[in-house]
């Protein structure tokens, strides 16, 4: 009988290699809260080649080199994505700078491949996966030194709110990928604007502008990382008001009349949903270049970002020439509109804007809203006449009778997906609305 080989009924004398790594796998980490019991996980385990303790460094594996880079802007993502391979003949003050900024950025030395990361944190590859694809990064792969201690550090934080029952698993990636999402969009922007800074008050080209960013960058991480967690602290303070204030005053029942009551409700949540809409747009952006599109784009946004905190509503996200707005009452919403239009309409750099704004019942899910109350809204927008506010009859009999507002209902149209509907034109009345800054 050859080693290895059994007898019916008979165990093999010892287990193989593979299994005795397996079984001590497991009693060190003997449960994986994102793997469902007989899931088919990867098991962390060293690659080939590798060790479970501390990986040599980038200057010591042996891995043919590639062509030195002049950008240091390349030469950072090329350290980013492939940080054994960054070639050891870049310039020294490009390369020192290079490693500088992830260091700080980073706050420590790559140290650990993905294996080697997620065994550490006590979770299967699959499983770490999970994470590191909701946060955004790249594919890697089993040779690529990517982690720190600190990334490490992070991914137990979050599978330890799954182990103590704090969160469901599909929770904790939900919000893993809010934070991926929003801090990805942050960073874009605050590149481009740091750049187009450069670019127009130093009078630098673009690509110098974004060489030159390298080097002002370690200056403003403290301020910019400071200024991060101050406004997230804020405004989850405000989220947790409004959530008092609605459950206290019962102000979440008061969509009459659309959907149902609080109770039966299909959509949780009564707001006023809002959509303002530049015109002529897409002929304006043909006819501009690049700088004088990117000027009118970012003027609208602001403009829109203002007034809607203002009038106590949120920004919920903008898409070229189009700006979709939530407010906790439909006065609010309506305060909000009507400032929109007007100041649109007084801005000779900025084309006129149409309005439209419908009270009721909507999901909120990733950051956006969604159901037939955003779909009726953006219908509207599309039948407004430009420097005008449409609502609907629902919406109007609920600011009915406030001397603030006029109400002008339009002839019957049919909207898709909604039938006829009687528009209503949404005009300023007594007081002065809004006071904007």
């Amino acid at each position: 009988m050859s080693e290895g080989s059994t007898t019916s009924g008979t165990q093999p004398a010892a287990p193989t290699a593979a299994r005795d790594a397996a079984r001590a796998q497991q009693q060190r980490h003997p449960t994986d809260p994102f793997e469902a019991p007989g899931s088919e996980a990867e098991t962390p385990k060293p690659g080939h080649g590798e060790s479970t303790s501390e990986p040599a460094s980038g200057h010591e594996t042996e891995t043919e080199l590639e062509p030195a880079l002049a950008d240091p802007i390349a030469d950072l993502a090329e350290a980013m994505k492939r940080p054994e391979q960054v070639d050891r003949t870049t310039p020294g003050s490009a390369r020192d700078g290079v490693h500088d900024l992830e260091r700080r950025l980073l706050g420590a030395e790559r140290t650990m491949r993905r294996r080697e990361m997620a065994a550490g944190a006590g979770v299967s590859l699959l499983s770490a996966r999970k994470i590191w694809r909701a946060l955004g990064f790249p594919n890697l792969g089993d040779e690529e030194v990517f982690f720190t201690t600190v990334d490490q550090d992070a991914l137990k934080s979050i599978l330890n709110m799954v182990r103590e029952g704090t969160l469901t698993e599909e929770t904790a990636i939900s919000l893993t990928r809010s934070v991926g999402q929003m801090t990805d969009r942050m960073v874009v922007w605050q590149v481009e604007a740091l750049v187009e800074d450069m670019v127009q008050n130093q009078k630098m080209s673009d690509p110098e502008a974004r060489r030159n960013l390298v080097n002002l960058l370690p200056d403003i991480i403290n301020p910019l990382e400071e200024l991060l967690v101050y406004s997230w602290r804020r405004q989850l303070n405000a989220a947790v008001h409004r959530l008092v204030i609605r459950a206290e005053t019962g102000l979440a029942a008061s969509a009459e009349g659309r959907d149902g009551s609080e109770d039966d409700a299909p959509l949780p949540l009564a707001r006023a949903v809002g959509f303002a809409d530049l015109v002529s747009y897409t002929s304006l952006s043909r006819r501009m270049n690049e700088r004088t599109l990117a000027q009118l784009v970012q003027r609208f946004e602001s403009k829109c970002a203002e007034i809607i905190s203002i009038g106590g509503g949120r920004l919920v996200k903008t898409i070229g020439d189009e700006v979709l707005f939530v407010a906790e009452t439909p006065q609010a919403g309506a305060q909000i509109s009507l400032a929109m239009s007007k100041e649109f309409a007084a801005d000779e750099l900025l084309p006129n804007t149409r309005v439209a704004l419908v009270w009721g019942r909507v999901l909120s899910r990733l950051g956006d809203i969604y159901g037939p109350t955003v779909n009726l809204a953006a219908r509207l927008t599309s039948l407004a006449e430009p420097g005008t506010v449409l609502t609907d009859e629902l919406t109007a009999s609920t600011l009915a009778g406030d001397d603030r507002f006029v109400l002008e209902p339009q002839e019957v149209t049919a909207v898709r997906g909604f039938g006829d509907v009687t528009p209503v034109r949404l005009a300023p009345g007594t007081g002065s609305g809004l006071v904007l800054d």
